[in-house]
This record gives structure tokens, sequence and C-alpha cells, in this order.
């Protein structure tokens, strides 16, 4: 069983996050970084992380298909069985978590009276989306090795996103929380804490795309923690 790891202090962490450098990218993974920041400029608002969790659940879906896949032909051999079924398993905790974030990032945006034009609401996502789904299908069946090290790409990316968005919004730290949604997972006394908590998030599915790429040595650790099962 995969662990799962509860911070102590979200602030730590982020502290943590900001001072360790992020991954060397691959250029696929830096072609990835730099289209989002063509469609929606460098700085981080909602809207575009908005757009990156929409995406985050695809490489997930592509990987869970591919080991049904290779389930239905190598049965008989029970450790491909055994990972297949952990990866399958993962996927699915990883996409449920991602989708919690668009959720909550839809909340906050809400709350906030962001109004996006229809191009960037539906023609752009709907467009990355369908582009993303081809690639990830692709890699998944070509290399599969390669397309969990892409997923730690992006999620690193991620990670140190939000925790960057969290600094350059100090006002985070006193917007009282009354997304229920948000609440779900929490409890949290603020939005800073919340963007915090979803960057840890992104560091858990970095990790464990690591691990399934035989990179134990690469996990970034928690300050603290706290092993559950």
């Amino acid at each position: 069983m995969l662990r799962v790891i509860e911070p102590v202090e979200l602030k730590a962490e982020q502290e943590a996050s900001l001072k360790r450098p992020p991954m060397k990218y691959t250029s696929l993974a830096r072609a990835l970084f730099k289209a989002m920041d063509l469609a929606y400029g460098p700085a981080t608002i909602l809207p575009k992380v908005r757009l990156l969790e929409i995406l985050a659940r695809i490489p997930y879906q592509a990987w869970e298909t591919r080991q049904y896949a290779l389930l239905s032909t190598r049965f008989k051999n029970p450790e491909d069985v055994e990972r297949a079924t952990r990866i399958v398993h993962w996927g699915r905790e990883a996409q449920d978590n991602e989708f919690w974030h668009l959720l909550v990032i839809e909340d906050k945006m809400r709350a906030d009276g962001m109004r996006e034009s229809w191009f960037r609401e539906s023609v752009m996502p709907r467009a990355a989306c369908f582009k993303y789904v081809w690639f990830s299908r692709l890699l998944a069946r070509l290399d599969i090795r390669r397309a969990f090290y892409l997923n730690a790409e992006f999620e690193d990316h991620a990670e140190h996103t939000y925790m960057k968005f969290v600094q350059d919004h100090p006002e985070l730290e006193t917007m009282k929380v009354e997304s229920a949604e948000a609440q779900r997972m929490g409890p949290f006394e603020s939005w800073a804490d919340v963007f915090r908590r979803i960057a840890l998030d992104e560091r858990d599915h970095m990790n464990n795309s690591l691990r399934f790429c035989g990179m134990e040595d690469r996990i970034v650790p928690y300050l603290h923690e706290k092993k559950v099962g």
C-alpha cells in the first residue's frame, strides 16, 4: 500500500517547497509549461491553474486503460497483475484528488466573481484536453516509465506553482474558507492553507510517479511524516 502522509505544519512545508529547486525539466515538459504560459501569460492566475487541474487527471486515465489492456494478456503473471493493480488503484485515487482540486478552484473563482471569455471557458479547455488525451494514451503505450516521469515533472511544477501563488498573494492568509467543497478535506483556517494542501497533494503525486519509475532516491519527504497504513 502506498503511504498516506499527514503534514504537521503547512507553512513550514511551503517554505521547504520554495527553497527546493524545481526538477531539471526535460524538453517535453518545458514545452507543455510554455504552452500554458503562451495561453494565459507567465503569471499564476486561477483560470490557468483550473486548466492545469483539468489536464492533470488525463494521464492517470490513460494509465488505467493501458493496465487493464495488459491484464487481459498477462493475468497468469502474478507480478504483472500486482503492479498493474497498484497503478490502477493509485490512478483512481489521484484522479479523485485532482478533481477535488478542480472543484475547489471553481468555487474560489465563483466566490471572487471571476468570469472568463467563452473561448477560454469552453474552446481552449476542450482543445487542450483532446490533444492531451491522445498524447497521454500514446505515451502510455510506447513508454509507461517515461509517462510516469513526465507526470512527476508536471506535478513538481504544480507544487511549486501553488506554493508561489500563496507567497505572491498574502491576502489569502486572512480569507475565510466558506466553500463546503474545500472544507471537505479540511478544516482549513484560510484559503492560503487550502492552496498549500493542494500543493502538497501534487507533491504526493510526484512522489508516487517517481516510485513507479524506480526513482525512490528522488522522492521528496515531508518535514514531519506520519505513516498511515
